[in-house]
């Protein structure tokens, strides 16, 4: 992809950086800090820090050979801008909060999003229970995982519960509290009932002592206890439970077998391998805790550093956040400032760069991952370049379009009868939908089913909005706007395209669903794009797109009336009161019928409201149905 998007974007600097950047070269400081290379538009695509910014901001734009995927962004910086700072530190923390506002094109970005779990458990409590988080924090609490790549962080608890008799209550036990009876997980034999004194702190804790263990690595005891009870669930003949039983050793087997042979049992690291072919690279972990291969993943990265070793520095950065450091990481480059990267992180580490024996073992095999996923991961890229951006180059060229239509929108109308009129408004950008710029309208000034007008009204008031840059989706323009119809919805809402004097900005085409045509303004003719074709699947994409949103605001907007209560107009009665009122007086009429003394009965409404609440039924009468 990263290879495919360049040669999209890249543009023609005949080899030598513009005066700007020659001028600017001049003014950088020996000092740290922080550079931000912007493109022609403004926008920055590349954010990194240096020790020293006039030896490191320069080696960009010397004549000299460069790694592809460096001179990739080189050829598309204007300008570059840059801030000094007080030290290295500084630098690195002020670099990863631009990278997270910018997000550049050619940095790591590593998403925010779900995290690994770990099993936490905290033995400040009078009584610790296990349970399942996302984010490791200094509390103190003992942390253990990741658990991810098959291994279920849910299953290993539930193996702890069956095993040692844990509590998963939320409950808060002390020593001097007693709860009134023993839950179900008591009689079911899966907790010791620490709520009622039946386990002592002492006792308990040896058991929470016994699972950490098995946590730490040591899976003979736990799997000795499995094994027992399954037995002798047998004999009881209370096959189901012997069938869990089963399965929990079939998962304690699962986790033996990723042991690393000549690792002690108390062994946590990390391996990072890099793998580049130029442009395209990945970046490989392999997770080590208690002597087990707890996960293998890999992660797809652009990076423009000039060195390998920064590219690992940078990912690292980025990767341990709200995640448990261990103390020892090997890595297949070696890097700069490895002291700075433990200060950053806040705990000393211990990185290897040129392992043996077991580690040269481990990295050797995360290097190999690395290079079988790049080229799985080339291939899938490739295919999604043609669909997104492949396609959006194509649809420029079969359509004669001006420019790229890197940002299209689709409308579409939705209603039953000419009720609950409504009109989506679908965005793709770089070919992909961009959800957070969707936006729906209600139809406002149109009466009955006409489809037509409707659409013209959403045209007329997204095109103001965009004139007025009221709206952060509207503000955008549009490079090309797909109508959902013929000839006839095209040339209405060409009209307002011009009646907006942008006719010669924003381009507009209709695909009509009969036989896929396209239709541009002012030619009769319609276009037939090639069945099949990536640049009329993404037309379809976006049209069907636009007619699923849509079809869900309309069916969202009919739900919404048919359970609107009259309630609802009442100023004063919000969703609580309105829903203590029906349950006290059962329907509205009653609610209509009933006296202030009768409202004001209910704690909900005082004296105030229930006047108010009568007095609005008096001004609007409920009309009542007549009785068949």
């Amino acid at each position: 992809m990263l290879l495919l998007f360049c040669k999209f974007i890249k543009k023609d600097y005949n080899n030598s950086m513009n005066d700007r950047i020659k001028e600017k070269l001049k003014t950088l400081t020996t000092k740290p800090g922080v550079y931000v290379m912007r493109d022609k538009d403004g926008i920055v695509i590349y954010v990194g820090k240096a020790k020293n910014l006039k030896n490191r901001v320069s080696q960009y734009f010397r004549n000299s050979p460069k790694p592809s995927k460096v001179q990739a962004m080189v050829d598309n910086v204007d300008i570059f801008d840059y801030f000094i700072t007080m030290s290295e530190m500084d630098a690195l923390a002020l670099e990863s909060n631009l990278i997270k506002k910018y997000q550049p094109f050619y940095n790591i970005l590593l998403k925010d999003g779900k995290q690994f779990p770990y099993i936490k458990v905290n033995l400040k409590d009078s009584f610790p229970k296990f349970e399942i988080v996302r984010k490791v924090k200094k509390d103190g609490a003992k942390y253990f995982g990741p658990y991810f790549a098959g291994i279920d962080a849910r299953e290993i608890l539930k193996t702890i519960n069956i095993a040692f008799k844990i509590r998963t209550c939320n409950n808060k036990i002390t020593d001097t509290s007693i709860a009134k009876r023993e839950c179900l997980n008591y009689s079911l034999g899966l907790c010791n009932a620490p709520c009622t004194k039946k386990i002592s702190r002492e006792d308990y804790l040896k058991e929470i002592n016994r699972a950490i263990n098995f946590l730490n690595g040591n899976d003979e005891e736990i799997e000795e206890i499995l094994t027992n009870k399954m037995i002798l669930a047998s004999s009881n003949e209370n096959f189901e439970n012997a069938i869990i039983l089963r399965d929990r050793l079939k998962m304690i087997k699962k986790l033996k077998e990723r042991i690393v042979a000549n690792l002690p049992k108390d062994v946590t690291k990390d391996v990072f391998a890099y793998w580049t072919d130029g442009l395209s690279g990945v970046i490989t972990n392999i997770v080590v805790r208690g002597g087990k291969i707890l996960g293998v993943i890999s992660y797809p990265c652009i990076d423009a550093e000039l060195e390998e070793g920064e590219t690992l520095f940078n990912f690292i950065s980025q990767y341990y956040q709200n995640l448990l450091v261990p103390n020892e990481i090997i890595l297949s480059h070696e890097i700069n400032s490895p002291e700075l990267l433990s200060e950053y992180l806040g705990k000393k580490i211990n990185f290897i760069s040129n392992p043996h024996g077991i580690n040269k073992t481990l990295l050797d095999m995360a290097l190999e991952n690395a290079k079988e996923f790049l080229e799985k991961h080339i291939e899938k890229e490739k295919l999604k370049y043609n669909n997104t951006l492949g396609a959006v180059k194509a649809l420029k060229e079969k359509l004669n379009l001006k420019e790229m239509p890197l940002r299209m929108e689709c409308y579409d109308i939705s209603n039953i009868s000419g009720t609950n009129k409504v009109c989506s408004m679908v965005v793709f950008k770089n070919g992909e939908p961009s959800k957070k710029d969707y936006r729906k309208f209600k139809i406002k000034t149109i009466k009955g089913s006409n489809d037509f007008a409707s659409l013209e009204e959403a045209m007329r008031r997204r095109l103001k909005r965009y004139k007025e840059q009221n709206g952060e989706s509207f503000s955008e323009k549009p490079n090309l706007l797909v109508i959902d119809g013929g000839k006839g919805q095209l040339s209405s809402c060409f009209e307002i395209l011009c009646e907006f004097g942008l006719q010669h900005d924003i381009q507009m085409i209709s695909l009509a669903k009969r036989i896929e045509e396209v239709f541009v303004p002012n030619n009769p003719q319609s276009i037939l794009l090639k069945p099949a074709s990536a640049e009329l699947k993404l037309l379809q994409r976006i049209r069907d797109e636009a007619h699923r949103f849509a079809i869900t605001y309309h069916r969202y907007i009919r739900t919404k009336k048919q359970t609107k209560s009259i309630l609802d107009d009442i100023p004063g009665v919000g969703p609580k009161k309105r829903d203590a009122l029906l349950s006290a007086f059962g329907t509205s009429e009653d609610i209509a019928n009933a006296s202030i003394e009768m409202l004001e009965t209910l704690p909900q409404i005082n004296h105030n409201l229930a006047v108010v609440i009568h007095e609005y039924f008096k001004k609007n009468p409920i009309n009542y149905a007549p009785e068949e």
